[in-house]
């Protein structure tokens, strides 16, 4: 079936691997430890491909908002414009502050670019396609959580190590704006766990198999924590309405602004990685991961793979529709509203769920 693609292929590779592992004598632990580092490369080009499409996709977006073309000239449509735009900044030079602080100023973007990529590895690309299993069987939102809030210690070393007092104030607004959204952003991934009762991303997953009428989405007790999700989401990732931390109007550029070359190219990347995999995360906790909208009775010759991507690539269409509409906020509005507003939104959703499962609408896990 075209659902299971995905799976086949690993399985073919991974039965592949282990036979030449045995034939040469290979121990098992080195084949494992293999597995991983394919994985993370796996990852790796993934990422690196999604983010040259959201790049291209945002420019486009943005121009059509704003009626303008976005680019055009270099390559078909303007396709080849933001590999330009990587190649040149992968031929830039590296220039470090004489008084900055060598070591976290080259640690802060990897930091922040590294944590942002582990979290895929979790990620239910199809069925049983998790490149990380033992991880994902309990744990696995909140192994995706923990590993993308490790990056607010790259973007305060970022700003520290820059000794620049505009990239340190925009690294304390980051990392303040950053832990105050994820708390809503938890609240809203609760009420998902409590209609599932696991936390394994396979399991929410296949929580909503079946129909479409399964899916999260179509729950009328979970669209309080959708809404959560996207607001939060959106915040927590520092995109317009909420990009106060790189507001350059007060900030110059915020905690990159000592950055060039592909230090701040890895910023840049971190930033699109975690909007990706904000994007997927979404799509597997509402709108049912790589299961199919069509009927179970139907044949479907797409994979879950391919269906799994055009939902997270549906959400950052969503993400970039609301960035190029909406003005920016002031600070204080930015902080008050993640504490007076969607932190009370948190727990009206986890209510909405809890009564939901109490009237045995919901699963809770049953």
């Amino acid at each position: 079936m075209a659902s299971t693609l995905v799976k086949t292929i690993l399985d073919v590779i991974h039965n592949w691997a282990e036979g030449l592992a045995q034939q040469w004598g290979i121990p098992h632990l080195f084949v494992s430890i293999a597995a991983w580092i394919a994985a993370f490369v796996f990852v790796i080009v993934l990422v690196l491909l999604m983010v040259l499409l959201a790049v291209y996709l945002e420019r486009k977006v943005s121009g059509a908002i704003q009626s303008r073309l976005g680019p055009m000239r270099v390559g078909p449509i303007g396709l080849f414009q933001t590999p330009m735009d990587a190649l040149k900044i992968l031929t830039k030079e590296d220039i470090v502050p004489r008084d900055a602080d060598k070591i976290l100023h080259t640690a802060g973007p990897v930091i922040f670019f590294v944590t942002a990529v582990i979290g895929y590895v979790v990620i239910p690309w199809d069925r049983a396609a998790i490149a990380a299993q033992v991880v994902d069987l309990n744990i696995g939102v909140l192994f995706v959580i923990a590993v993308s809030s490790i990056g607010v210690l790259g973007i305060m070393a970022g700003g520290w190590g820059s000794n620049n007092k505009y990239a340190l104030l925009g690294a304390m607004r980051a990392v303040a704006q950053m832990v105050s959204y994820e708390v809503a952003l938890l609240l809203a991934i609760v009420c998902v766990v409590m209609q599932t009762g696991s936390l394994s991303l396979a399991g929410i997953t296949a929580d909503q198999g079946g129909s479409l009428l399964q899916w999260n989405l179509l729950r009328w007790w979970m669209w309080p924590a959708l809404l959560l999700y996207i607001i939060a989401s959106i915040g927590e990732s520092k995109r317009i309405p909420f990009d106060i931390p790189e507001a350059e109007s007060e900030l110059v550029a915020g905690y990159h602004t000592e950055y060039s070359g592909m230090k701040f190219g890895f910023f840049f990347l971190g930033e699109y990685a975690h909007l990706f995999i904000i994007a997927v995360t979404g799509a597997i906790l509402f709108l049912g991961g790589w299961h199919s909208p069509l009927p179970a009775t139907m044949a479907d010759p797409i994979p879950g793979f391919i269906w799994l991507m055009g939902k997270a690539l549906a959400v950052i269409l969503i993400m970039m529709w609301i960035r190029w509409t909406l003005p920016r906020l002031r600070v204080d509005q930015l902080m008050n509203f993640a504490w007076k507003g969607l932190v009370p939104l948190g727990f009206v959703a986890i209510a909405v769920t809890g009564l939901a499962i109490g009237l045995g609408l919901a699963g809770g896990g049953g």
